[in-house]
């Protein structure tokens, strides 16, 4: 039997985002269920941030609504603070996400406050979701790059991994914010990571801004990581990291995985179908994904 991977589509929160075009729920929830129907099993359904700053993200209590007593798909929420986390248990949100940075400038351009300080602010938002039996996802943003400060030290995307491990966070997902990496840069950060965290907690999440997240991935997956962050048609990318382009496709991601004899659950066309849906939302040109 084939060995499983498994693809946490990150289209409709960390995708949409970034956008300039704010959709309406109605139209977020067709794209949910269009990524549910093509096979994708966790999807990150919106963030519960200030809807000033994020005017895309705005009303996901509505969309997790919408999909209350859906058995068989995870929509975990981005979570900020203990304020976001009140309104994302109010609107059952099972799974929430909370996010670290390895690079003390992104993080203060990010939350306005240092690595150490954002731990602070999240540390009781962990504890008070695991209380309440909600499961917690810990991002590592810039572990291979910031675009304020350049290289990232290894050991710092390791300390951060480590302690968003030691908060209880179940998985990590390590991410290539800015796009830079390599396949030798990522093997080394993955390695570094998981001196630290066990592989199989591990997860990782690349941009592709200069065309080598696939390669990325493929790097990583020989080291032994199973679990792969996407978002269909290669949407969005970071509002706090200057020309960041568009997070890898899931399509592409999907390709790989299919021609490498893993099994993923996930029909590739029904992922093409559904980023078309959403581009066309959104009044974007659809690109053609690179493999056929």
């Amino acid at each position: 039997m084939a060995e499983r991977i498994r693809i946490v589509e990150v289209g409709p929160r960390d995708g949409l985002q970034n956008e300039a075009v704010t959709l309406p729920v109605a139209t977020r929830v067709a794209f949910i269920e269009k990524l549910i129907a093509a096979g994708l099993k966790t999807i990150e359904a919106g963030s519960f941030v200030s809807p000033r700053k994020v005017p895309q993200m705005a009303e996901t209590a509505a969309v997790l609504k919408a999909f209350e007593g859906r058995r068989g798909v995870s929509l975990p929420v981005l979570v900020p603070n203990m304020t976001g986390l009140e309104a994302a248990l109010a609107a059952g949100a099972r799974e929430i996400a909370v996010f670290a940075a390895a690079s003390e400038t992104f993080s203060l351009k990010n939350i306005n406050g240092s690595i150490d300080e954002s731990f602070e602010r999240f540390a009781p938002v962990v504890a008070r979701a695991r209380a309440e039996g909600v499961a917690v996802r810990g991002y590592v943003s810039c572990a291979l790059g910031c675009p304020y400060e350049g290289a990232v030290p290894l050991a710092r995307a390791a300390d951060v991994a480590e302690r968003l491990a030691a908060l209880g966070c179940y998985e990590i997902s390590l991410g290539d914010t800015i796009g830079v990496g390599t396949p030798d840069a990522a093997r080394s950060m993955l390695r570094a990571v998981a001196e630290r965290v066990p592989m199989n907690s591990l997860a990782v999440h690349f941009h592709d801004t200069e065309g080598r997240a696939v390669a990325n991935i493929r790097a990583c997956l020989e080291e032994g990581v199973r679990v792969v962050d996407s978002a269909a048609g290669g949407l969005g990318g970071c509002p706090y990291a200057p020309g960041a382009s568009g997070n890898v496709a899931t399509e592409d991601v999907v390709y790989l995985l299919d021609g490498l004899g893993f099994e993923t659950g996930v029909d590739r066309a029904a992922v093409i179908e559904a980023a078309r849906f959403a581009f066309e939302a959104l009044g974007k040109k659809r690109v053609t994904p690179r493999t056929p």
